[in-house]
């Protein structure tokens, strides 16, 4: 399973998210690969914000060695699964993929737990320290839904 979480300068929510994804695969003993990217290029290159590592530090997590990256239409044929972490950066992403986008494969990511109601995890961004920290746990209550709804696919990949 290849699975990419996007938002919109792939500093803040999207760097939280391959995280705990990743780390929670690695929990379950899944070899999944985990990225994550961001609709803008503002931040190409440059470590996730430092509340966004400090949070994830504080839970034994660290994503100081993530860099940015720019979304591109060719991450469609490299993921399985794509997460939107807003409403905002789905539509996006819809707008870049023209009639590639596909809604079984770009979701966003809080249908994970709260199918169909259109929620989106607050940017942190313009925010102290507790954003980040409520910002953390819907992140991984997400992760956790990906793993209980997903991890079954793994052994219907082809290798």
């Amino acid at each position: 399973m290849k699975i990419l979480f996007v938002c919109l300068g792939n500093i803040c929510r999207s760097p939280i998210a391959e995280g705990v994804l990743r780390t929670l695969a690695k929990q379950h003993h899944l070899q999944w690969q985990i990225g994550s990217a961001g609709t803008e290029s503002i931040h190409v290159g440059e470590q996730p914000h430092h509340y966004s590592q400090q949070v994830c530090k504080e839970n034994s997590i660290d994503i100081s060695h993530q860099r940015a990256a720019q979304f591109s239409k060719d991450d469609l044929d490299r993921y399985d699964l794509i997460y939107s972490m807003s409403s905002d950066v789905y539509d996006i992403l819809k707008k870049t993929c023209g009639a590639s986008f596909d809604e079984n494969k770009i979701r966003l990511f809080l249908d994970e737990i709260y199918p169909s109601e259109n929620r989106s995890v607050k940017d942190p961004w313009y925010g102290e320290l507790d954003g980040y920290y409520e910002v953390y746990d819907e992140i991984r209550k997400g992760c956790e839904a990906i793993i209980a709804n997903h991890s079954g696919e793994e052994n219907n990949k082809s290798r």
